[in-house]
């Protein structure tokens, strides 16, 4: 049995919000002819704050791509141990009895991964097996929970960390200016994230089936221009409707299962903006509360690329959880059109042990140690369990 554990989140020090970014956008492009549509884009994004990994002095410069993707590193080996500590301790788990990792990222690029790293610096066994995935975007949350279910089904007993590291503001790039370019700058935020499937016992969402879809001849709505200067994210005015062409692959996987998609006691899905999120409420036949874990994320902490289902699943065991045996979905939207899609029913813990859950924390300062060195997490830094 397959168990999604408590996810463990790190949003950096660094905030700007709604009016921030707004204030930006007009001193940045005063000249700019669409500005106004632009303006109402980014206030109905839902977005309030969003963290960044720089302060926005330096995200608003670019001093290349070399440069960014130096400090992608940097900051990724800084952040992401701390996130794999606090999963691992929700899961009750040491590193040595991980079987394989997940890692996935779009915005950066390091080879080796960071997994080999982690392995190195944390103690991992040396065959703990790795799995990068840099190019589903915002749906290598959903990609990674069914790529580590698959890995359960196939090795019974087997125990995955996933990491999802999204710095998404090294991504901003200064000259482009159409009217989803400057979108997106008030949209994505920077998160780390970390979860582990435990192949027997654990809290949590036991998957019980994972199914993708792939809208045909789409793959050039969500993108990346590679360029000299990085990473250019292009995303065609047709993304926000995508979810009329998705809800019927969330049906159907639930249709094959057993199950009414309509009818389930949670929802965890990518949160790239309100739109999807309505109108899965619309083609689904929710309530707007159903999605209340994504709406959150959203508000509180902007599109965070694959991050998202893990901080929604985070708030939702923040919450207390559901009852034993409730039906759910978990599910991630991204390029390609790619849907990653999972179901599964949740598994709770014992009363004397919802007595011990620690609480979520926000520290201004807090000493951090690992096997390899002693670390000291960013101050101001807000992590949540």
């Amino acid at each position: 049995m397959a168990t999604l554990c408590r996810p463990a989140i790190a949003v950096p020090e660094n905030v700007i919000t709604l009016d921030q970014t707004l204030d930006l956008a007009r001193s940045l492009h005063a000249g700019h002819p669409q500005l106004g549509l632009a303006l109402r884009l980014i206030e109905n994004t839902g977005v309030r704050t969003r963290h960044l990994v720089q302060p926005i002095e330096q995200t608003l410069t670019h001093p290349g791509f070399t440069a960014r993707n130096e400090v992608y590193e940097r900051e990724a080996k800084l952040r992401v141990p701390e996130v794999v500590e606090r999963a691992l301790g929700h899961a009750e788990l040491g590193a040595r009895d991980i079987d394989l990792i997940i890692y996935v990222s779009c915005t950066g690029f390091m080879m080796p991964s960071l997994t080999a790293w982690l392995i190195n610096a944390l103690g991992f066994r040396s065959d703990t097996r790795q799995l990068p995935i840099a190019q589903l975007g915002c749906a290598a949350g959903g990609a990674a929970v069914n790529r580590a279910h698959d890995f359960c089904r196939a090795y019974p007993g087997a125990n995955v960390l996933i990491v999802s590291c999204e710095f998404c503001s090294l991504c901003y790039q200064p000259t482009d200016l159409g009217v989803g370019s400057l979108l997106s700058n008030g949209l994505f935020g920077d998160a780390v994230a970390a979860v582990v499937m435990r192949g027997h016992g654990g809290t949590g969402v036991h998957v019980e089936r994972n199914g993708s879809h792939l809208v045909p001849d789409t793959e050039n709505w969500i993108s990346y221009g590679v360029k000299d200067t990085g990473f250019h994210f292009q995303l065609d005015k047709r993304v926000p409707g995508t979810m009329e062409m998705l809800a019927p692959a969330l049906r159907g996987l639930a249709v094959e299962h057993g199950w009414d998609v309509s009818g389930l006691g949670f929802y965890i899905v990518h949160a790239g903006g309100p739109r999807i999120l309505d109108d899965l409420c619309h083609f689904l036949n929710l309530e707007p509360a159903t999605f209340r874990y994504s709406r959150a994320t959203l508000t509180e902490r902007g599109n965070i690329a694959s991050a998202v289902v893990f901080d929604a699943l985070a708030r939702l065991f923040a919450d207390g959880g559901v009852a034993d045996g409730t039906t759910g979905l978990i599910a991630g939207f991204g390029p390609g059109i790619t849907a990653e899609i999972s179901l599964g029913s949740w598994v709770g813990e014992p009363v004397e042990a919802a007595r011990r859950r620690p609480r979520a924390i926000s520290t201004s300062d807090i000493t951090l140690v690992h096997p390899s060195a002693p670390r000291r997490f960013p101050a101001g830094t807000t992590i949540t369990e």
